[in-house]
């Protein structure tokens, strides 16, 4: 007899009720997890980590503070993922927001994909990063890092033209159905060309994927 693998469990940190709803809708039509609680406040949140959520989708402007301020308490108090999912992609928020320990980082306006596809990663051990602010965490490395100049030795896979266009896509916000009418292509052949840009990369979701592009010289935005 298969043993079924039990529901992961989502907690939802949100104060606007049509975006919780939203959200709600997302990760219900989603066989492989479940909604174990859900709050309005930093306050109310504090809470859910008794509950020892899998993952907790946290926003940052709230009623009674910023969700930033919680990541850290969440993270002090329990072994569960934290997928920041805002409104605000300025770069002092993304940097912040990743400094205080958010394993991920998407905007609001993220497509359902997008936003099902980064609590996946996530919860995998990966780090889903809207491009946008995969732009900016690119900025404070090359601040931080000297210049490194390539090992010819250094087997490097390249990236394929349309791999690239399709990046570029995916750049620009687009769901795979949405990059897949883009670049007049089936949904299938979006995923075998995923599927390589992930393994050349060694990246595990499109934000990532974006990030070590541009850092790689392959991808300009």
């Amino acid at each position: 007899m298969t043993e079924i693998e039990p529901r992961r469990r989502i907690a939802i940190l949100e104060d606007d009720p049509d975006v919780l709803a939203h959200f709600v809708e997302i990760i219900s039509a989603s066989t492989s997890m479940e909604i174990c609680a859900t709050a309005s406040s930093i306050a109310e949140a504090r809470g859910m980590i008794a509950l020892d959520p899998d993952l907790v989708l946290t926003d940052i402007g709230l009623p009674d503070g910023s969700g930033l301020d919680f990541i850290p308490e969440l993270k002090a108090g329990s072994a569960c993922k934290t997928l920041v999912v805002t409104a605000f992609g300025d770069r002092d928020t993304v940097v912040n927001a990743l400094a205080a320990g958010a394993d991920g980082y998407l905007l609001k306006d993220s497509s359902p994909e997008v936003i099902l596809e980064g609590i996946h990663v996530t919860l995998m051990g990966g780090a889903p990063i809207s491009a946008s602010a995969a732009v900016y965490l690119l900025d404070r490395l090359r601040q931080r890092e000297p210049e490194r100049v390539g090992d010819p030795d250094q087997r490097v896979e390249h990236l394929t033209p349309r791999e690239i266009e399709l990046l570029r896509v995916f750049a620009r916000g687009q769901s795979y159905k949405e990059a897949a009418r883009s670049l007049g292509i089936s949904p299938l052949t979006v995923g075998n060309h995923v599927k390589a840009i992930y393994r050349k990369l060694e990246v595990n979701s499109r934000g990532e994927a974006v990030y070590a592009a541009i850092r790689r010289g392959d991808l300009q935005v």
